[in-house]
């Protein structure tokens, strides 16, 4: 029983992996569940044991890029005290990684298409929101904003680094888009926490 499940985990794990660099280097509509099975070998049963249907591949896909996401965020902020700070070299991270192609693709265009607007903001707030809240609430003890604020300046810097992010994101050159995206987000930031 233990080698089918863990079969099972290897299947679904390459299922994944495999979607993700399709779904990135195709977009959504250009990916179909054949090329995700050819690329695989595994069965169409196979598939669909482990994921309903093409949206649900996608979801898990997204799911599994975003935990990567969190971590590496996690990562950058590691040591750091001044909640000010950390919030801003946590949203500076998620404005760079919007030059990586899978974030691009996966994250910041399909996501928002796939599953509608309303399902992508509730998986941002269910991953990033509460760390937002925590550190602005942080800064409010320390007199650097009014306490009643907490709540709606969280969602105030969720909204402004994502449309940074998609702005980078959608540019025609990301790369050139980062800096000015980076600078004009830290201001944003400055003005509001200074």
């Amino acid at each position: 029983m233990n080698r089918n499940v863990a079969r099972g985990r290897e299947t679904r794990e390459q299922l994944i992996r495999v979607a993700t660099r399709l779904f990135a280097a195709h977009g959504y509509d250009g990916t179909s569940i054949e090329a995700v099975l050819q690329e695989t070998g595994a069965s169409r049963g196979s598939l669909y044991h482990h994921f309903p249907g093409k949206e649900a591949l996608f979801l898990a896909v997204l799911q599994d890029l975003e935990a990567r996401v969190v971590a590496e965020v996690a990562g950058s902020v590691e040591g750091k005290t001044d909640p000010v700070e950390v919030l801003g070299v946590a949203c500076l991270s998620w404005i760079r990684m919007a030059g990586d192609t899978e974030v691009q693709q996966i994250v910041l265009i399909d996501a928002p298409a796939v599953l509608g607007w309303q399902r992508w903001r509730e998986l941002d707030e269910e991953n990033v929101l509460g760390q937002f809240r925590m550190a602005i609430a942080a800064a409010a003890e320390m007199g650097r904003l009014d306490p009643r604020h907490v709540d709606v300046f969280a969602h105030l810097v969720v909204a402004a680094v994502n449309e940074a992010a998609i702005l980078v994101a959608r540019s025609s050159d990301p790369a050139a888009a980062l800096p000015g995206a980076q600078d004009a987000f830290e201001e944003f930031l400055r003005r509001l926490l200074g």
